[in-house]
């Protein structure tokens, strides 16, 4: 008798194995290729298979866009829009499905999987309702909206869910050929990519990943003269000064670093808590994150999952051994988790360090895991010192009741998005985006819409 997967989804078809190509679903053009295979992360099972994609498969799914442009792009913004909002509502309206697909192939808790469909089906309401929002002109609105076509290659761990919001678009009334998915797995990837940065009939390249593979990129669509929007890796600083307000700061740390078991760009990476409210603070902080519980998302109470594949808690466990042996003290946490139900699944402590210093792989690198490492400071201009102190600037946090000092500190942290006395930051009408190593563009808000648009100036003299 087949069990079923207890977080399984009432409709079996979201759960797509093939790519999306001018309007059809099909198997790949490399048949010969073993597929890739996408696993559930809490126990190793496997989800699904996916085509393991290739070059010929990018040059199809180009071709489409190619051919579905000038329709598409002719089509009246209101027509645009009014598909846009459909796709959105049947987004919602598959919450609960989505949640458990995200949930299915990433690993986060299920809660936290539905929150990201609504999250996610903000971004497609708010730019579908840009195109007809009247400021004495006419907003074109990104990507599709704008009336671009798309090819797009989901990450090879993840691409289930992209797959399953394609359908919903078709379902929507999206035209065949104006979206594309080829799915590849990590060795497959620059085969499909570059032909797309080859060809000069993509003029728009969006990636959100690592700063290494976002310089690869630039440099490589740089003969084409692409328009670039990259949102790379972060190293956000976390900063609690002497007059904050430790429970909410505690609170707001909470929610910005466990987010996702810390897997997120955002979270924060460094902590730095200024002496006379230190120990208070820590103790605060360890008390509520040793209470965390964790475990697969078919597990009602768990708060967190299991990290996105073995590679990811080998790093955290490499900057959690560094940190110790160059003196860093583990108040909570510190290990690998095992489980019997699932002995190689990539589960891990949440943590706490203190005595974290600056020359530890933590301070230096994105762990992207739920490891919170915590330095003390002593002043306002030391602190700032040690936040801008990387090559990476794309979100920093402070907490502070002075009003003077936030102004202050707002202004000197050198990145793209601060939160204060805030841990959540993320929304559809704010702009998002970095500086520095961590990238350029914004998503979100009416700033987003500038990538997606060129400036035409018609200059016309007099007739006859």
């Amino acid at each position: 008798m087949t069990v079923p997967h207890p977080l399984a989804l009432s409709r079996a078809d979201l759960i797509e194995t093939r790519h999306l190509i001018a309007g059809q679903w099909c198997p790949g053009l490399q048949a010969d290729r073993a597929p890739l295979a996408v696993h559930d992360p809490a126990d190793l099972s496997l989800n699904a298979t996916v085509p393991d994609g290739g070059a010929a498969d990018a040059r199809a799914a180009l071709e489409a866009a190619q051919a579905a442009w000038p329709a598409w792009k002719a089509l009246p913004a209101r027509e645009r829009a009014a598909i846009l909002k459909r796709w959105n509502d049947l987004i919602v309206a598959h919450q609960e499905d989505l949640g458990r697909l995200i949930s299915r192939e990433q690993g986060k808790p299920l809660a936290e999987g539905r929150g990201e469909v609504l999250y996610a089906a903000s971004y497609v309401e708010w730019f579908a309702e840009q195109a007809t929002r009247a400021n004495g002109e006419v907003i074109p609105t990104p990507a599709l909206a704008a009336g671009c076509t798309v090819v797009a290659k989901p990450a090879e761990d993840t691409p289930l869910t992209a797959l399953a919001l394609a359908r919903l678009a078709q379902e929507a009334g999206l035209p065949a050929g104006v979206l594309n998915l080829v799915t590849a797995s990590r060795e497959r990837t620059p085969e499909v990519v570059d032909v797309w940065l080859a060809d000069e009939r993509v003029r728009k390249i969006s990636f959100t990943g690592s700063t290494p593979v976002g310089r690869h990129l630039a440099r490589e669509s740089a003969s084409t003269l692409k328009k670039l929007s990259l949102e790379l890796g972060g190293n956000a600083p976390f900063i609690v000064f002497e007059d904050a307000d430790l429970d909410a700061a505690v609170e707001g740390l909470m929610v910005a670093k466990f987010r996702n078991g810390g897997q997120t760009c955002v979270c924060p990476n460094r902590v730095y808590v200024q002496s006379a409210v230190h120990d208070a603070f820590v103790n605060k902080l360890v008390a509520r994150v040793a209470a965390l519980q964790v475990g697969p998302a078919s597990e009602p109470g768990s708060q967190i999952g299991p990290m996105i594949n073995e590679r990811a808690v080998a790093k955290i466990e490499r900057h959690v051994q560094d940190a110790v042996a160059k003196g860093a003290l583990v108040r909570t946490g510190g290990q690998r988790l095992r489980r019997a139900d699932a002995p190689g699944a990539a589960y891990y402590a949440p943590t706490v360090l203190t005595d974290a210093q600056p020359d530890m792989e933590c301070a230096c690198e994105e762990t992207f895991g739920p490891v919170v490492p915590v330095s003390r400071f002593e002043t306002e201009a030391e602190v700032l010192a040690l936040a801008n102190g990387t090559p990476y600037g794309l979100a920093a946090y402070f907490y502070s009741q002075n009003p003077a000092r936030i102004w202050r500190v707002g202004e000197a942290l050198d990145c793209g998005i601060v939160g204060i006395n805030e841990g959540a930051l993320a929304a559809e009408a704010a702009p998002f985006g970095g500086v520095k190593a961590s990238g350029y563009g914004r998503e979100g808000s009416v700033h987003g819409l500038d990538d997606y648009q060129h400036i035409k100036y018609l200059c016309q003299g007099g007739l006859g």
